[in-house]
């Protein structure tokens, strides 16, 4: 019977090569559910009976909330990862991804101040789900500030895992804030308890457009990575073999 060797991809030299494989397929994934997604919300979907024509920032907004949230559970998971193995690609994976993850908080926040605009008749409010969002984007700058600030690959990796997993408690103050205070932010349209609170051409938009995001997320962060493994293992053989394969 053969042994399924389940760190085998922990590895740069192993992880590179199938990162490398998996690029093309998350783009094409992203560019399909992308164009259909926004199809499905620009011009397929109803006009809203309270929100007007204004609604349709939903199909960047949601998606891109979504993912801000979710990049960063991710690189939670990287951290933990990491501290507790000591893999060297944890570290690596941990930074490919906060730069996407604070592009999408950014525009999470600027849609969402679009949106708030005509609905609450101000671009900003101090409102629980606002603050902590924008409390968000600055720890995804306080992270890639930090790592960049350390000069020494492992002290820098394990201060950046540390501060993710210490901070990693506003996730859950950002879903469930709607719960937990009165706030201004509309309920959850999705959930995994209730049947949608919209028309199914919107959600299907919607999900659409956030799969897009989430396709684009990965094959941004893989090419990330792919750098900083030949950043970081440049001195390896199998790196220096790899690029003597590619000036051929």
């Amino acid at each position: 019977m053969q042994t399924i060797v389940w760190y085998k991809f922990a590895a740069p030299a192993a992880f590179y090569p199938l990162a490398g494989r998996m690029i093309p397929w998350c783009w094409g994934l992203a560019a399909l559910s992308g164009l259909a997604g926004l199809w499905l919300g620009l011009f397929v979907a109803p006009i809203d009976f309270q929100q007007g024509e204004g609604y349709r920032i939903i199909f960047v907004h949601v998606g891109a909330s979504w993912m801000s949230m979710f990049i960063y559970l991710v690189m939670a998971f990287w951290a933990a990862i990491g501290l507790a193995f000591n893999t060297r690609l944890s570290g690596m994976m941990t930074r490919a991804l906060a730069p996407t993850g604070a592009c999408f908080a950014f525009i999470s926040l600027w849609t969402g101040a679009f949106w708030g605009k005509p609905m609450w008749g101000a671009w900003w409010a101090w409102d629980v789900r606002l603050t902590s969002e924008l409390v968000l984007f600055f720890l995804y700058i306080a992270f890639i500030a930090l790592t960049r600030a350390i000069d020494d690959v492992r002290r820098s990796d394990k201060a950046g895992a540390i501060l993710v997993l210490v901070s990693v408690v506003n996730i859950p103050i950002i879903y469930f804030s709607v719960s937990w205070w009165n706030s201004l932010h509309q309920g959850a349209s999705v959930s995994l308890t209730k049947s949608p609170s919209m028309a199914s051409v919107m959600l299907w938009g919607m999900l659409l457009c956030a799969f897009s995001m989430w396709m684009y997320s990965i094959a941004v962060a893989l090419i990330r990575v792919r750098g900083l493994i030949l950043e970081r293992e440049r001195n390896t053989e199998w790196v220096r073999a790899l690029l003597i394969q590619e000036e051929k």
